[in-house]
């Protein structure tokens, strides 16, 4: 998406090919490459999910545009710095196109999508009216428990969030800049103001890099992150005037800018390397581009051979381009939920040839209308032509003009969605407030477990936690902030159990060996010994000098950080026992597998005199390579055995961790399968509760089932009971 405007130069006084320049000229090359941009975007988007670098070609083009209009303004003397003015003009710019397809994305998600998928939703079309839908997303990259969850249709707008949050903190700056200084500093406003943004450009790349090397994820979405390439488009904006270029070396460089950012999305992989140094190739490749027609006249037919543009520039100015530049905007809000929704609707995981194509066609199809009858008429202010006639004009009269109406319309559907989302939130709300009676569900209706290990009876009720309160039943070491996120290398410390008990049992790795406090927490209450938290999110005990994140196979540093200080730590401590996850699913086949570098962890414990409770992991939800949430699957429809996996694809025939009881005889293992899954299938549901909460953890409610079973095998090996 551009706020574009007409790009006019500005170059330095005194020749006749300044003056001809300062009369101004509207750089139609540039739409013609968002055009283009808007063209990768959707492409890699549709048929290779993959990121093309149009997103930060966007954003290098809004910076130089909105950041050269406002830097025009507040270096020429006398001229207004009212704000007022421009934010009416990004209100009538960007929210109009957006709410439309806000308000049609909601249609669809209450059609095609399941009631699980709402709540979502409605969080995310609140944070993009509010342009904060990049914070949002930052979030859930980093919160381990929503990972898998399925990818969002609004997912895309985080771009608009994040220049909406420029344009109003680049109007902040630069008029208040200009309010402080511009009388005190005179000619030498320009060059104060260029300094200021240089050192902001610098200090947000530096900043983009260490992000980027913290946690790629969520600086994927920072706006902090972001900043620099929005801000070198402004930077460009200033140095327009000055560029002399002869035009062979104009012409080469324009050729090697659009070949870069043609080709940055086959070459670099976006999802991973922006918005570090890599996203230099398609943002510095925009600011070539613009650098490559400064000082040169658009239009062929008004120049001379020596004042036109480059050959590629003026292609790039032509017909075809420049409409498709035009509706931009639209195209990029209106192809990323049609692809998701026909994904959901038809169970696909990627558009095939026929399918992508009607999709990309559908989108420029909407994309036209929106930019006609949308976009257009509000855009474009009222004709101020004859100020003194409009204002005799009677006031039914100016209601019934076509854009009056169409901004009500507007404006209505906004309401209704803002109105809509609040609603869906308040009713989830309620349902969680019903999950507080999870804990104290009858155990003769409710078995779960049970019914496996004890063949307890299953009497007919409704299923719990239901569909939309399984999100949020969690343990409580989670309720309480027991476990150190993604960015946190803290060793947290939380007791469970019996608090005055002189046995000890540490419950140490990630979140698979988080989700058994719900019934060590009963176990050690009824047996008397306590339990010591030392988790962290999606970090076993690992001695792995490059772990990835379960799942999605990111880098994970901080894992890496964590484990040398709580290792240190555990063994200082020196509990009775270590409990702890001893297997991981195969990321190449099928079941399970004792990882070779747990190992070391093991020898430590053991030369310690530490004794590790050796727990098997439960088994990860996957289809299609990607993992589903049963609670998703059952509220589309289905049940208990369409919603879960057969037992040979997440578990092997033999328990791997086994196989190392003689090299570590302090080793005790515990295997809790039988008690998740029957003997060749593993269910969404047992004994009317829902076993997991998402696609791979167990829900609180089913682990409170399984604490009599998880007690029997600690007896046997603990002793102690």
């Amino acid at each position: 998406m551009l706020t574009l405007s007409p790009a006019r130069t500005v170059p330095p006084t005194g020749s006749g090919a300044t003056r001809r320049a300062n009369s101004g000229f509207y750089r139609y090359d540039l739409d013609g490459l968002r055009g283009i941009a808007i063209a990768l975007v959707a492409v890699f988007h549709i048929w290779f999910g993959r990121v093309s670098g149009g997103v930060d070609v966007f954003l290098a083009l809004s910076g130089f545009f909105f950041g050269g209009r406002l830097l025009r303004t507040a270096l020429t003397p006398g001229s207004s710095l009212s704000p007022v003015p421009e934010v009416k003009r990004l209100i009538r710019r960007l929210l109009p196109a957006m709410v439309v397809v806000l308000a049609a994305s909601a249609v669809l998600t209450i059609l095609v999508q399941p009631e699980t998928r709402w709540e979502t939703f409605a969080d995310q079309s609140l944070a993009s009216l509010g342009y904060y839908q990049n914070w949002e997303l930052a979030n859930t990259a980093s919160n381990y428990l929503r990972a898998g969850e399925a990818v969002s249709p609004l997912q895309h707008l985080w771009s608009m969030s994040v220049q909406g949050q420029f344009y109003i903190a680049f109007l902040a700056l630069v008029f208040g800049f200009a309010v402080a200084f511009r009388t005190l500093l005179r000619s030498y406003t320009r060059t104060a103001l260029i300094v200021v943004l240089a050192a902001l450009t610098v200090a947000s790349f530096v900043y983009a890099i260490i992000a980027h090397d913290a946690d790629q994820s969520t600086a994927y979405y920072n706006s902090f992150a972001r900043g620099w390439e929005l801000l070198l488009g402004a930077l460009v904006g200033a140095l327009v005037p000055y560029v002399k270029w002869p035009m062979w070396l104009r012409s080469t460089i324009a050729v090697v800018a659009l070949a870069a950012i043609l080709s940055c999305g086959a070459l670099i992989d976006g999802v991973k390397e922006f918005p570090g140094p890599w996203a230099l190739v398609p943002v510095g490749a925009t600011i070539l581009f613009i650098l490559s027609g400064a000082n040169r006249m658009a239009d062929p037919h008004l120049a001379s051979v020596d004042g036109r543009l480059p050959a590629v520039s003026r292609l790039l100015a032509t017909k075809p381009f420049v409409s498709l530049g035009s509706m931009a905007y639209s195209l990029y809000l209106w192809h990323w939920p049609l692809l998701i929704f026909w994904l959901a609707y038809s169970g696909d995981t990627h558009a095939g040839f026929l399918d992508g194509a009607i999709v990309l066609l559908v989108s420029g199809l909407l994309a036209w209308l929106t930019t006609k009858f949308v976009e257009d008429p509000l855009r474009l202010r009222a004709s101020a032509t004859k100020p003194k006639q409009a204002s005799v004009i009677p006031l039914r009269t100016r209601l019934r003009r076509p854009t009056i109406v169409l901004g009500s319309i507007v404006t209505l559907l906004g309401v209704a969605l803002t109105a809509t989302s609040f609603t869906w939130r308040e009713h989830m709300t309620i349902q969680r407030a019903n999950g507080k009676e999870l804990a104290g569900l009858s155990a003769r209706d409710y078995p779960g477990a049970r019914a496996l290990v004890n063949n307890a009876r299953v009497p007919k009720l409704p299923m719990r936690p239901t569909v939309l309160e399984a999100k949020d039943d969690l343990p409580i070491s989670t309720m309480q902030g027991c476990i150190s996120d993604f960015g946190n290398v803290d060793v947290i410390n939380c007791t469970y159990g019996d608090d005055n008990a002189a046995r000890t049992i540490a419950v140490a790795g990630g979140s698979h060996a988080e989700h058994w406090i719900t019934a060590l927490d009963l176990l050690g209450r009824m047996h008397h010994f306590k339990v010591v938290t030392y988790l962290k999110m999606g970090c076993p005990l690992t001695t792995e000098e490059n772990p990835l994140v379960m799942g999605d196979n990111r880098a994970y540093p901080n894992c890496r950080e964590w484990n040398q200080k709580v290792m240190p730590k555990l063994i200082s401590d020196h509990p009775d026992f270590v409990f702890t996850t001893s297997t991981r699913p195969w990321n190449i086949k099928d079941g399970d597998v004792m990882p070779s570098f747990y190992l070391g962890i093991w020898k430590e414990l053991s030369d310690a005199g530490i004794p590790v409770l050796a727990m098997r992991d439960t088994p990860w939800l996957v289809k299609d390579g990607k993992p589903f949430f049963p609670a998703d699957c059952l509220a589309d429809g289905g049940d208990a055995v369409s919603c879960g996996i057969k037992r040979s694809e997440v578990l092997s025939d033999h328990n791997p961790t086994l196989d190392y009881l003689a090299q570590f005889p302090m080793l005790k293992p515990l295997d809790m399968s039988n008690a998740v899954c029957r003997p060749d299938y593993c269910r969404a549901v047992e004994g009317n509760v829902l076993v997991y909460h998402d696609s791979h953890h167990i829900s609180a409610t089913y682990m409170r089932t399984m604490t009599a079973e998880l007690g029997r095998q600690m007896a046997l090996a603990t002793g102690w009971w």
